[in-house]
Order: structure tokens, then sequence, then C-alpha cells
């Protein structure tokens, strides 16, 4: 069997990353998520433990396996043909698409591919090379480090294609995020598929695994049903519109973008509040333009509000007194027709939406990819989490690309917010599986910190998400209206909110030892000879 499975390991790898990937953008399939890495952990644990492979060689199935896996997630790309919103043409718009989709999944496969050598050099060590049953353990740990590292490793690292979106359909296997965060729904994924390749290799070996990984699944499903099914209601709840106006890039930005815009959001506004919204919800710049002190948009905010007699969360372009750039912002409303004193400024913007990385060297070799956003100068990166303290609760916001680090939500909710409020805009993405996977993000987060999120899109997907990530209300892509539900204002902590990524920690530690413990040993055992000798 091992000589079958090194014959036909490329089509193992490639095979195992698109299903893969696509059981992550399709999580009605999820289920099959914890069978479907078999047969590229089969192939991993074949080659990585032989000697005759190159660390080179692996590196280069790192990285085949890696880009594959990326271009099914990253796959949305395509969706942004053609791009007239941006002012390009169809040869320029097939250019941005086609370097945004393949390059996007090379930048974050050129990393993640250090996954298979650095596998390599810790099961060929002395400690796991006799002990291969440890070897599935040690591809979890790897794994679930390169999630934290993609998540943390500033404006390069992406963590899109997280393998807990897979499971967004069936929530019992979510739950345990509540306890260790989503890395360790990762880890049970990968450490399940991980032992039951490990089968094929070793079938002497088969009851125990299988009893292991049977044993890893059970139990994650069973504490998730259990925590669903006791987790208490919130004591104080607050009736929240998100409002989805579905005006795309190219409405947004036209000639008479404002009125349209103003127009729009203001009937939606309405119409919630009689229906009984007592807090409203807008999209990341629902209104394109800069909140000045005595501008016209700042003093349409505040009679709107006032008009309504509700607070209003909208997403608005904020000035830097200092300079003459802006943020991405979230400002509210208030009924008083003033503006609250708190702003919230977009702490992860998008790449070549918002801001344009190497801007002279893109510029120089690819002026339509630095075109994209639209925008003449970068936006300003906020730098910390804010809670709004409303009459009504204390609400932690977060803009688009901010809800799918979970450090952001993790701040918000150590920083005292009782509800998650999501406004981002992804008219990029129209009705692809994009704007689910966007979606699914927010449902780690409000499992990891036990929050109810609210979510505003622009075009789609808004909704409204409980603590246990249960989608329980939602307004599909590129439709007009908004989301209006009952949530609750949770004070409670998870244990993953009290002790943050300390099983990403012990992941990494894991590896740390598997590699230098043989070189300890092995230093250790040379001095002891030499003392020997010179006794």
């Amino acid at each position: 069997m091992r000589t079958v499975l090194y014959r036909w390991r490329w089509a193992l790898l490639l095979g195992g990353a698109i299903l893969t990937g696509l059981c992550v953008i399709f999580p009605q399939i999820g289920i099959l998520e914890w069978v479907a890495l078999i047969p590229a952990a089969a192939a991993i644990l074949t080659v990585t433990a032989d000697t005759t492979v190159s660390y080179r060689r692996l590196y280069g199935m790192g990285l085949a396996f890696f880009q594959c896996y990326f271009m099914v997630n990253f796959h949305w790309f395509l969706y942004m043909y053609p791009m007239d919103f941006a002012g390009l043409g169809k040869a320029e718009s097939l250019l941005v698409v086609c370097v945004a989709w393949m390059g996007l999944s090379a930048f974050q496969a050129v990393g993640a591919a250090l996954v298979f050598p650095l596998m390599g050099v810790a099961v060929r060590g002395k400690l796991l090379k006799s002990r291969p049953i440890l070897h599935p353990a040690l591809l979890t740990a790897l794994w679930v480090s390169l999630e934290w590292w993609q998540a943390n490793s500033g404006w390069s690292g992406v963590p899109w294609a997280r393998l807990p979106l897979g499971q967004a359909e069936l929530l019992p296997a979510l739950q345990s995020a509540s306890l260790f965060g989503s890395y360790f729904v990762t880890a049970m994924i990968v450490a399940v598929n991980g032992y039951l390749a490990y089968i094929l290799l070793h079938p002497d070996r088969r009851l125990f695994c299988g009893l292991l990984a049977g044993g890893l699944f059970g139990g994650n499903l069973l504490f998730g049903g259990l925590y669903m099914a006791t987790l208490p209601a919130a004591e104080d709840t607050l009736r929240v519109a998100a409002i989805q106006g579905n005006l795309s890039s190219h409405d947004k930005w036209g000639p008479d973008s404002m009125s349209v815009t103003q127009t729009v959001y203001a009937d939606f506004t309405r119409e919630a509040v009689a229906k009984g919204a007592e807090l409203v919800v807008w999209p990341e710049t629902a209104v394109p333009a800069t909140v000045w002190e005595g501008g016209s948009v700042r003093e349409y905010l505040c009679e709107l509000s006032e008009e309504c007699g509700v607070p209003i969360l909208a997403g608005v372009f904020y000035p830097e007194e200092a300079t003459d750039r802006v943020y991405n912002s979230i400002v509210v409303a208030l009924p008083d027709g003033t503006l609250h004193d708190t702003v919230y400024h977009k702490r992860n913007p998008v790449p070549f939406g918002e801001f344009v990385p190497w801007r002279d060297l893109i510029m120089t070799l690819i002026p339509p990819l630095g075109e994209i956003g639209m925008l003449e100068d970068d936006l300003l990166v906020g730098e910390e989490s804010t809670v709004f303290d409303l009459d009504e609760g204390r609400v932690g916001s977060m803009i688009c690309f901010d809800s799918i680090y979970e450090r952001n939500a993790l701040e918000s909710v150590r920083g005292g917010a009782e509800l998650l409020a999501v406004s981002t805009n992804d008219s990029w993405f129209k009705d692809s599986r994009g704007v689910w996977m966007h979606n699914a993000q927010s449902q780690l987060r409000a499992i990891e910190t036990g929050r109810w999120v609210i979510r505003s899109a622009n075009t789609g997907v808004s909704s409204a998400i409980t603590p246990t990530g249960e989608v329980v209300d939602f307004l599909g892509a590129l439709r007009e209206g908004y989301v209006l539900s009952e949530v609750g204002l949770a004070r409670r902590t998870t244990v993953y909110t009290v002790i943050g990524n300390v099983f990403v920690y012990l992941c990494v530690a894991l590896y740390g030892v598997c590699v230098a413990l043989p070189l300890v040993v092995g230093i250790m055992a040379k001095l002891g000879k030499s003392d020997n000798k010179q006794v």
C-alpha cells in the first residue's frame, strides 16, 4: 500500500486539496471534510517520512498542494469580471482578475508550503522516526500553526480558507471553538483525517486509529450538542435592524450616488424603526463620503437619527485631523441629534482595495491592479478595538475583513462588548460563495466570543447570528431590504475569551519539542562521552 500511495502521491495531494477546498466553500457537504483530506494526508505522511525525498522536493509538493487548495477558496475573484466599476476595460479586467486569483493563491501557498519540509524535519528526527503513530498529531500541530500564522502575519496573511468554515452547516462540530478557538476545530478535522489516513499505511493499527479518529469526531460533536442544548438565553434583548441597500460599487461611486444612497438608507431605516428596531446598523461606507465637522453628511446622519429616535451605526470615511487622509470608519448618530464621541476605524484594510502594498512597484508593473480600489491615497489603519457605550447596550464594531481575524472580536469582547456588529461591503463577491464564506467567518466569531453578531452587508449577506453560530435571519445576496431581529446582549465569558490562543501555542511548542529534544539529547550525549574520555 505504501508503494501505491507513493506512486500516486501527486494525484492524492492535488485531489485531496481540491476536495477539501470544495468542502470549505460548500458547507452543505461539510460532513465530507472529515474524510476529504485523507488522500492528501496519506501522501503527506508517506513522502515526509521518506528520506530519499529531498526537502526541496517536499517544498515543491507543498506549493502545489496549497496552490490548488487556495485557488478553490479564492475562486470568487472570477466574479469580479468585468471590472467596469473601476473604469477598467475587458482586457484589463481579465488581467487583474487572473493576477488577483492566482497571485493571491500563490502568495499564500509560498508560506503554507513550508508545512511539508517542516514536517519532514521532525518526522525524520530521532524522536519521531521510530514513532510514526505521532506523525498525524504533528501534521495537526503544523496545520493549526499555519492558520494562526496567516491571521498574525500582517497584510500578507489572509486567513480566508480556514477549515472550520466548512462546518458552518454542522454547528455542533463548531462549538468547541468556545473553548480553544476555531483553531481547535481545525485540529479535530486534521487529526481525524490524519489518523484515518494512517490506517492505510499501517493496517495493523486500524483498531486503535479507528477508535481514536471516531472518538475525536464523536466527542467533538457530543460536546457541541450538549453545549448548544444547555447554553442559557441572554437576560436582556434588543431589536436590531441591519440595512442592506444593495447598491453596487458602480452605483455607490456614480455621479448621482450620494442622493440615491441617502434616500435608500433613510427609507429602509424609517421602515425598520416603524417595525420596532431599537438600533440600526448600516454597511461599510454606506455613505461613501467623509464626515466633516459641520458637513452635510454629518447633518444628514444626525437628523435621521433624531427623526427616528434610534442610534444608527453608519459606515463612512472619517478624517484625520493632522492630514488630509481618511479612515474607513463607523460613526454612531444619536437620537439627540449628535454624533457619539467614539469612532471606530477599520483595523484590517483590504490589500489593493483600500491600500496598495509596494505601491511604486505595483503601479509600475501592473497599474490596473493598483486601481481596483478607486482611491487616490491609501486609507489610514485603525489601531485599537472600540466599544460604543450606548443606552441600548455596549456594541463592539468590526468592518469587513476585520471579522476574519479572531483577535478583533476577542479584543472587543474583552473591552466590554455585549453585541458585535459587522459592517461590510461584499459587492465584489456578487452572489458567489464568497459572500457566504465571509458570513461564516462571523459565525466563528460568535461562537468564540459567546456573542450575538448582527451583520450588515451592502449587497449581502446581511444576517443575525446567535452565540452558537446559528444564522436565525438573513437577507441573501443582491437583494435590498433589511434584517430585523431580536438579539441578546451577553455578558458571560467563554473559555476562549479568557485564555485566548493557548491551544495554538501548545501546538507550536509540540513541534519545537519534537525538533529540539533530539538535538538536546544528542548534544548531552556527546558532552557525556567527552567527559568520560577525559576521566
